[in-house]
């Protein structure tokens, strides 16, 4: 699955260039709006709080952008294409997920070293340790299971109320990385591969979107094994046949020359 993933990604990536481009951008624009805005609002206010208020602001804004973007490229995935109309649609329907998980950005990027450092010097010291050491698994787990919160809730969550959606996100999430603690990993270490080989292109290309594109083709594989299961369920969890799962896969995504990607009008 995991050949089969990055092919089709990379694929994926290719055909939609332009507008991977154009959502990078947007990502970028935003993003440095939303660390001008506390850097203006200091030199005004002398509050720590209110400086916390717009960082959490900006955070929440960037977020609410990449759910907006995870709804339109979860066409992609699914072989078709998208229109920016696609990217407005994705500002209502996943305003709130990107509003909870502004809010843990926030937590994790701006509240979270302050406990890392009070537990590291408080006393006893062994009982410090521990609870650092039980934060940093917590936060750990916490990262490799909500990479999958956008493509899971505009995915597998019901669409009966707001809050029973998000509330059935975080849970899945947390299911979904626990049966598949290898690919959870997997998945966050060539994400990050992808932001840094993305700092050569100025985060154009392959972004943050595509790290967002990536995320969404691997769950959309893998939900094939559940459908699996959910037919065969004497089947061993463990023997996953992956390529007869993947046959119809492999036929609509194909295999191109290295022609086809610079000329595909020659072929």
């Amino acid at each position: 699955m995991i050949g089969f993933l990055t092919r089709k990604t990379f694929y994926d990536m290719w055909d939609n260039l332009f507008r991977i481009v154009l959502l990078n951008l947007g990502f970028i624009l935003i993003v440095a709006l939303a660390v001008s805005i506390p850097v203006f609002a200091a030199q005004f206010f002398d509050s720590i709080a209110l400086i916390y208020a717009f960082s959490a602001l900006g955070m929440i804004i960037c977020m609410i952008y990449l759910a907006a973007v995870s709804y339109s490229l979860k066409t992609v995935s699914d072989y078709g294409t998208f229109t920016f109309r696609d990217l407005l649609a994705g500002f209502k329907a996943g305003w709130a997920a990107g509003l909870v998980m502004g809010i843990y950005v926030f937590i994790l990027l701006r509240i979270m070293p302050f406990v890392f450092f009070f537990y590291l010097t408080m006393e006893p010291r062994m009982l410090g340790l521990a609870l650092w050491a039980i934060l940093l698994w917590i936060s750990i787990f916490s990262l490799l299971s909500f990479q999958y919160y956008f493509t899971v809730y505009f995915r597998l969550s019901a669409s009966s109320s707001i809050g029973t959606n998000l509330k059935k996100a975080f849970k899945k999430c947390i299911i979904i990385a626990l049966d598949n603690t290898g690919l959870s990993i997997f998945l966050f270490i060539n994400s990050s591969i992808l932001v840094l080989i993305s700092v050569v292109l100025f985060f154009l290309f392959p972004g943050v979107v595509g790290v967002v594109l990536y995320i969404d083709e691997a769950l959309r594989l893998r939900l094939l094994k559940y459908d699996y299961l959910e037919s065969n369920p004497e089947a061993n969890r463990r023997q996953i046949p992956w390529d007869s799962l993947l046959i119809e896969e492999r036929e609509k995504t194909g295999t191109r020359s290295f022609r086809n990607f610079i000329f595909p009008w020659k072929d």
